[in-house]
């Protein structure tokens, strides 16, 4: 079974994360076909919104620690960068379907999507300074923004997690559902059946007070996320990481 699973339901282009026995944590070839197929759905006129979800009972583990310690990102042309730029551009609906855990841009991917949907399962952390690195995806803007300077400085500085509820408070998901995936393909199959160009038009209005900003924080982001990734401190922190979950 390939890593990403790609379905077209109706109009609706859904993206499956399927690595379960990693907790569906990400890889760069899972980085390059989310990418693509971001960047191909974008140009398909028939496609008018895209779902991302996860399998196993898992949104995703985030990175792939094990890679990034053997292979970390070295330039904006890295697969994980692209994808972050993909999300970022993407001008159609995007929705994601959360269930269980949502680690690092499992949690930072949410604030480029349109709408989003948790079940009351789902645990969401952003782990970055516990492991020596700093926010990403544009997050040290957008999170502050969406929950407020001293709310998004409490989870940013402690890594602590956080559940459905509290993810519906800070407005990061739009609603608990049953059935996240469901629920995120019926609302994706609704504002497939609006005007597509009233739609792209209306997501790009929504974002453009801070577009611009966001992609100049992305840069910024990028470039001290790959100077930390490769500090003895954040090797340190993923060593502490990988024995303490070696133990249990």
């Amino acid at each position: 079974m390939a890593d990403i699973l790609i379905d077209r339901v109706g109009s609706t282009l859904h993206l499956t994360l399927n690595r379960p026995a990693k907790k569906n944590a990400l890889t760069p070839d899972m980085y390059t076909v989310l990418a693509n197929s971001l960047n191909d759905a974008a140009g398909d006129f028939s496609i008018r919104a895209v779902v991302i979800s996860g399998a196993g009972g898992a949104f995703t583990g985030g990175n792939d620690i094990g890679d990034f310690l053997n292979t970390p990102p070295s330039g904006a042309d890295s697969p994980v960068f692209q994808f972050l730029y993909a999300i970022h551009a993407f001008p159609k609906p995007l929705l994601a379907a959360v269930s269980g855990n949502a680690v690092g841009i499992g949690t930072t991917m949410l604030m480029h999507c349109d709408l989003a949907y948790a079940g009351a399962d789902a645990i969401f952390s952003m782990p970055f300074v516990t492991l020596g690195l700093i926010p990403e995806a544009g997050s040290s803007l957008l999170f502050p923004k969406l929950v407020g300077h001293v709310r998004a400085s409490e989870i940013f500085l402690t890594g602590r997690n956080f559940g459905a509820q509290e993810a519906l408070e800070l407005r990061l998901i739009n609603q608990i559902a049953d059935d996240p995936v469901a629920t995120a393909l019926e609302m994706a199959r609704i504002i497939g059946e609006q005007p597509p160009t009233a739609v792209i038009n209306t997501k790009a209005l929504l974002k453009s007070g801070h577009h611009e900003a966001v992609t100049r924080v992305m840069e910024v982001e990028g470039e001290l996320f790959r100077i930390a990734l490769e500090s003895d401190e954040a090797r340190m922190a993923f060593m502490n990481f990988l024995s303490k979950r070696a133990q249990g």
